[in-house]
């Protein structure tokens, strides 16, 4: 696997609470240095990062409904939308957990499709692999489908656990091919990226993308 391959598929993720406005720059500053894919940011850092990214190959993508999927579908559509407007190029949005639970598959979608039709973007849906069996992940990600996601995403990071080669398996083999899948959550290596890329995963979020950035020139 070519080491441009790797760097460009890892988005430079950033979501904590405590997130300062230097840590954004530092964040976008690294994307642009290491020809990472892009940055990953929450919703009230999209501007700061438009403004450091314009002119740059590098993705913004932001969050939405983050980290418990539990808001309203039309709040969930608004929020989208002021991101793009304020210059996002990506959505990553957390499915609605809580209805999936339910059975409910009628709100899941709608929920999605909100997000979609708000956004006119690529939306990848992160369905939070840890709270759900086997045959929810694979209903989530047929129902992300049909609702006009673009990716798939194992999780927020924020949950019990994160991405596993099981899980970004499954969900390859339950998506078409032209829908993305993210591996995210406790990606920490070079051998873990390149794990989750052999097993069928296009994109990557971490944080520990610089030391990952380090580790592969240390190896190609």
């Amino acid at each position: 696997m070519k080491a441009e391959t790797i760097l460009r598929a890892i988005e430079h993720t950033n979501l904590k609470a405590t997130t300062t406005a230097a840590e954004i720059e530092q964040l976008c500053k690294e994307a642009i240095e290491y020809s990472f894919l892009g940055v990953c940011v929450n919703p009230v850092h999209v501007p700061l990062a438009k403004k450091i990214l314009r002119g740059t190959p590098q993705k913004l993508v932001t969050v939405v409904g983050f980290p418990l999927g539990a808001s309203l579908p039309e709040i969930k559509a608004a929020e989208a939308a002021k991101a793009v407007e304020q210059g996002a190029d990506e959505i990553d949005m957390v499915i609605n957990i809580g209805a999936i639970k339910d059975g409910n598959w009628e709100l899941v979608e709608r929920d999605i499709e909100a997000v979609v039709k708000a956004s006119k973007v690529p939306v990848k849906v992160i369905l939070e692999n840890c709270y759900l069996t086997e045959a929810e992940k694979v209903r989530a990600c047929q129902a992300s489908e049909a609702a006009g996601a673009k990716f798939v995403k194992t999780s927020t990071g924020f949950g019990t656990g994160g991405a596993t080669i099981e899980d970004v398996e499954l969900m390859r083999r339950n998506v078409h091919t032209k829908i993305g899948v993210k591996a995210s959550g406790g990606v920490k290596t070079l051998e873990d990226v390149i794990e989750f890329l052999n097993s069928g995963a296009n994109r990557i979020g971490t944080s520990s993308g610089v030391s990952i950035a380090d580790e592969l020139a240390r190896n190609f």
